[in-house]
């Protein structure tokens, strides 16, 4: 058997699972029981940004692997997929040929929705935050349109200009705010703290903080120390940008 393609295998899946968002304990097991079905015995650990993989052959020579994996947000669907896969290839064991084309076959066939759809989606989760923290009608409207320009700083400005996240997030929050105090000072009275805090529910790091607490609680400590780390960073830039906007809109 070629140990070298079946290590590739494996690596491949985990860094899949990884750029689609998965907890840490979900990628170890994951490529550790797809290549114990294949008769190894591997060695797995991951951090958010990095996955080491190593296997001793039946012959003694110890072989690993490393993928550094790049910053990114959350594919349910590519997760669910990488899932199956790795349930069935467990499960069934197909010849290593046949299981490595199905593995290379999951980073080529994402399916993604195009931006408008998530520009909707900016602006009806603004919208709805709004109203969820006591906006009216009027309110909610604003709080759409401020999501609307944070949506296409997100997915235009921002990786136009090739921006780190701290500083994404930051210009984010400041657009959302100075939107919000430019619209409701077209009709004085309506609710700012609502229409603010409804857009910045946007760039709320829920996932990593949800994600953080749960891998800590599951012992992985480096994980989830990194993942707080990085939550907490996030939460900085969104109050720093609100702080610039509201120093320059008042």
């Amino acid at each position: 058997m070629d140990y070298d393609a079946l290590l590739n295998m494996g690596t491949e899946l985990g860094y899949q699972l990884m750029y689609s968002g998965a907890e840490i304990y979900r990628v170890e097991e994951s490529v550790r029981r797809l290549l114990t079905a294949y008769g190894l015995q591997p060695q797995v650990f991951a951090i958010p940004n990095c996955l080491i993989v190593s296997v001793n052959t039946p012959a003694g020579h110890p072989i690993t692997q490393m993928r550094r994996i790049p910053a990114h947000g959350t594919d349910i669907e590519l997760l669910e997929r990488c899932n199956g896969l790795c349930r069935r290839l467990c499960r069934e064991v197909p010849p290593l040929e046949e299981a490595k084309a199905q593995v290379d076959a999951l980073g080529k066939e994402r399916h993604l929705y195009s931006n408008w759809v998530f520009l909707l989606g900016y602006v009806g989760a603004s919208a709805f935050f709004c109203a969820f923290f006591g906006g009216d009608a009027l309110d909610s409207i604003y709080a759409g349109i401020c999501g609307l320009a944070v949506g296409l700083w997100l997915l235009y400005a921002g990786p136009y200009f090739n921006l780190n996240s701290f500083v994404t997030t930051l210009f984010g929050a400041a657009i959302a705010s100075l939107a919000a105090l430019g619209l409701v000072g077209l009709t004085p009275g309506q609710n700012l703290d609502a229409v603010t805090i409804g857009t910045l529910m946007l760039l709320v790091p829920g996932r990593a903080l949800t994600n953080a607490m749960w891998e800590i609680m599951a012992g992985d400590i480096i994980s989830g120390v990194n993942r707080t780390a990085e939550a907490l960073l996030t939460a900085a830039a969104i109050a720093l940008g609100v702080v610039v906007a509201l120093a320059i809109g008042q």
